[in-house]
């Protein structure tokens, strides 16, 4: 098709830092009356007074400017590596000009002495780099995963496939990559008319006799989180980078705390945090398919800071309440992937001391958080005593939300996402542990747990009959919450597994079906929380 598979160089946009001056930077900020900010009504209005502000002084300061990269940078890789590499270059030049086997043979001792080099640096590198962070798991496993080099890229693909056409325009290839990435939580909806035809239960909560409204945000919480700000982390559409609010955290706290408290008062956000810029990443497959990236979501950094500050008072709220099912353990203080393995795996083993037949069903959702309905999760919200203005903060928050595709300087058209949690947000796995919490009470007579969109459904008994019989009434059950909730099953990735360790596994096992007649498919392991 005369399609290129060279990569053509990654094109960035960047803040220049040539000529920049954290002093003069500072003084500048400082010199704007930001006590303005209190005296404008709509909080729409009071962002863009200070999004205009810091900005104008930002760009003074740190201008914006295209860069292509044609390599990235590895830390490991050293000057002397370089120099190696630049020499072994200039012997293969010169084995391909004389075609002598002695020039070849120099320069396989010199290719192999620099693959040696690398492989010894790159293990110099990560041996010190998971020693420093030994502490910290996340950093940890971060450290373990960039060592297995698997290739994933933020660069868009250089051809795409729209039907029968392969196309090469990259205006047409990100445009065409916003819709799969947009409408990513219509699943249930597609498939409704292929389901079965039975009521789905209702989705209402029991009445919370706790209350919960909103409170005041205090500058000193604000100038924590600034503090805190991670500062390589990328700006979102607002180009307001975290390294700039990190640097001027002490002179923007004050009017940032003022303008989250206005949303609280007027039950609205701004609309740019609201839009979302979503990177495309290669996950595999073929690139020519519109489905071989997922997307990344960047969301405004003030935005995140806000959302920490209301997770927090919500969070409080729910634990200080007892709201969340014992058998949840996603996204809580104190709890985790370890302790929810764990305890399933006790629950197991205990059966099995027993001499008790053990059966599990590991569910699977199709793009579960892209599929919450909205409607739905203000209800619960209501159902647990929040106040009118809190539902009103939380149905503007979910309303008019759009998303670009964004890459290689390039920026996709809007459009608008009307379903879902907010990928790349703060709230998002919060709220998205409310709207699933209540499924827990389905599950009868067998035992549940929920990690997320992870569920493992399990019971145990003396009698195989028994066990198959009471997980597929509890298996119906939870299958009948998830559809209330909208949420669709994904049968082919659903599994089942048999524990019984010292009685013989029965040849022809029961089979477990889903609610559509699809039989679920029996394997010897399963990858439950990464373990």
């Amino acid at each position: 098709m005369g399609i290129s598979t060279k990569r053509p160089p990654l094109i960035t946009v960047k803040r220049s830092l040539k000529h920049f001056c954290e002093q003069a930077f500072l003084i500048d900020l400082a010199g704007v009356s930001w006590n303005d900010i209190d005296l404008i009504p709509s909080v729409d209005d009071a962002w863009l007074f200070f999004k205009s502000a810091f900005l104008t002084i930002l760009n003074k300061h740190a201008p914006l400017k295209k860069c292509r990269t044609r390599n990235r940078y590895s830390p490991w890789f050293t000057p002397d590596l370089s120099a190696l590499d630049q020499h072994k270059n200039i012997l293969w030049c010169s084995a391909l000009a004389s075609n002598s086997l002695r020039d070849m043979q120099l320069f396989r001792e010199v290719s192999n002495k620099y693959t040696q080099a690398v492989r010894k640096a790159k293990a110099s590198f990560f041996k010190q780099k998971c020693a420093s962070c030994s502490t910290n798991s996340k950093k940890f496993w971060d450290t373990v995963k960039s060592m297995e080099n698997k290739s994933t890229s933020s660069q868009l693909p250089t051809a795409l496939r729209l039907g029968n056409i392969v196309t090469t325009d990259k205006s047409a290839i990100i445009e065409n990559f916003n819709k799969p990435f947009s409408t990513a939580g219509h699943a249930f909806h597609l498939a409704t008319p292929t389901l079965v035809n039975c009521p789905a239960p209702s989705t209402a909560t029991r009445q919370s006799p706790h209350h919960f409204s909103f409170t005041q945000i205090q500058i000193a919480d604000v100038l924590k989180e600034l503090q805190n700000l991670d500062p390589y982390k990328s700006a979102g559409l607002d180009n307001l980078d975290p390294l700039f609010l990190n640097l001027s955290a002490e002179i923007v706290a004050t009017p940032i705390t003022s303008l989250f408290n206005l949303s609280f008062v007027s039950s609205e956000i701004p609309k740019d945090w609201k839009a979302a810029a979503v990177i495309p990443l290669f996950k595999g497959g073929d690139t020519l398919d519109p489905n071989c990236c997922r997307p990344i979501s960047i969301l405004p950094c003030l935005s995140n800071v806000f959302e920490s500050q209301v997770n927090k008072q919500i969070t409080d709220h729910f634990e200080s309440n007892h709201t969340f099912s014992a058998m949840q353990s996603g996204f809580r203080a104190g709890h985790g992937c370890t302790s929810a393995t764990l305890k399933v795996l006790n629950d197991i083993i205990t059966a099995i001391d027993k001499r008790h037949c053990c059966a599990a069903v590991f569910i699977d959702l199709a793009k579960a958080f892209d599929s919450v309905n909205h409607n739905i999760l203000i209800g619960r919200l209501d159902s647990l005593g929040f106040s009118n203005d809190c539902l009103a903060w939380f149905t503007n928050y979910f309303s008019d939300r759009v998303q670009f595709v964004k890459s290689e300087g390039l920026l996709s058209g809007p459009r608008t996402v009307s379903m879902g949690v907010p990928q790349g947000s703060i709230l998002g796995p919060t709220l998205f542990s409310v709207y699933i919490n209540d499924v827990a009470l389905a599950a009868g007579d067998s035992l549940i747990h929920l990690y997320a969109d992870d569920t493992i459904l399990y019971t145990s008994g003396p009698s195989l009959d028994t066990v198959f019989t009471n997980l597929q009434t509890s298996f119906n059950a939870i299958q009948l919450s998830f559809r209330g909730l909208q949420l669709l099953l994904n049968a082919s990735k659903t599994k089942c597994m048999l524990f019984n360790r010292s009685l013989p596994a029965p040849a022809r096992p029961s089979r477990f079906t889903t609610l559509d007649g699809s039989d679920l498919e029996y394997v010897d392991n399963y990858k439950y929380l990464g373990v």
